[in-house]
């Protein structure tokens, strides 16, 4: 199977291709990208700045998608996870491909009693996060596998793209959890000399980027920081509670307060799930487990 390296749905036969093997290159490299920590407090002011606009940007959008859609809004995820999965895409790819689609949903319904417009939709985000995170995108046609109930031409899915990109403001590149869970984990760890090594460190990271995406199946992310899913993250997977004390640590040095009460509801949704919930470290084929996530979404959406 071939992988375009345009980025922009050029679909011609005769464009440079790359062996599916250039895949296997990438592992190491996101593993030291993420165990690499360096975030200044600039930096963290930047991120938190950022965030108070997007979630005022999202605050605009007053509904959420109807109940009719919940269904088939799990199935789309539970396709677009295991596509994830099968191309070994970054867990970035993974938070984006569900925000755009429900950021789709919430600002614009979909045709009722049809299943076609949903995977249509579904395609279309999981092939804008790909391309906004990954280095290598497969072809809009290789894209459509795992049984899809309806297959799309490439020109189908690239007006789909742009209708998307219209519905979000063409905002795709959005503060996430990811930009602050690394930075959260190592500022809790170096307060506790216990968990603050490299490899441990890799470990945590590895255990948070699947437990976020879980979360954020689990509850209406839209709704909720990004920050304040990091801070859930970070502190349960070190181990500790939701206090003042605790949260401090995250910000310290920054003029900025995580919201509390957010952080303790994300918090209590990871801790009732936490008995089906067994976190691994990522894989060497894939970095979330398909078995453990399509057993799991039915749980969650």
């Amino acid at each position: 199977m071939a992988v375009s390296l345009n980025l922009y749905c050029n679909e011609a036969p005769n464009e440079i291709v790359v062996s599916c093997e250039a895949y296997g290159d990438d592992d190491d490299d996101n593993e030291s990208d993420h165990c690499s920590v360096d975030y200044d407090d600039d930096l963290l002011i930047n991120l938190f700045e950022t965030e108070v606009d997007q979630m005022l940007e999202s605050k605009v959008v007053s509904s959420r998608f109807h109940h009719s859609i919940v269904t088939a809004r799990k199935d789309a995820i539970q396709w677009m996870l295991k596509v994830h999965c099968f191309y070994r895409f970054r867990p970035e790819t993974a938070y984006l491909s569900i925000n755009y689609m429900d950021r789709f949903l919430s600002a614009r319904p979909l045709p009722q009693g049809k299943g076609w417009p949903m995977q249509l939709l579904s395609v279309s985000c999981l092939s804008l996060a790909a391309k906004m995170e990954e280095t290598t995108v497969p072809f809009l046609l290789d894209l459509q596998i795992m049984k899809p109930r309806f297959l799309f031409k490439p020109k189908t899915v690239q007006r789909m793209e742009v209708l998307v990109m219209q519905t979000l403001n063409w905002r795709l590149r959005i503060i996430t959890p990811f930009d602050f869970v690394h930075c959260f984990i190592a500022r809790i760890s170096s307060c506790f000399s216990d968990s603050h090594q490299p490899n441990r460190l890799c470990h945590l990271f590895s255990l948070a980027s699947d437990l976020i995406i879980n979360t954020c199946i689990a509850i209406d992310s839209l709704d909720y920081p990004p920050s304040a899913i990091a801070a859930a993250v970070a502190l349960w997977i070190t181990n500790h509670s939701v206090d003042e004390q605790n949260l401090g640590h995250l910000h310290n040095g920054v003029n900025q307060v995580i919201n509390t009460g957010m952080v303790k509801k994300i918090y209590k949704v990871i801790e009732g799930k936490r008995s089906s919930l067994k976190l691994t470290p990522r894989s060497p084929t894939c970095v979330l487990e398909a078995a453990l996530l399509c057993k799991e979404i039915a749980k969650y959406c």
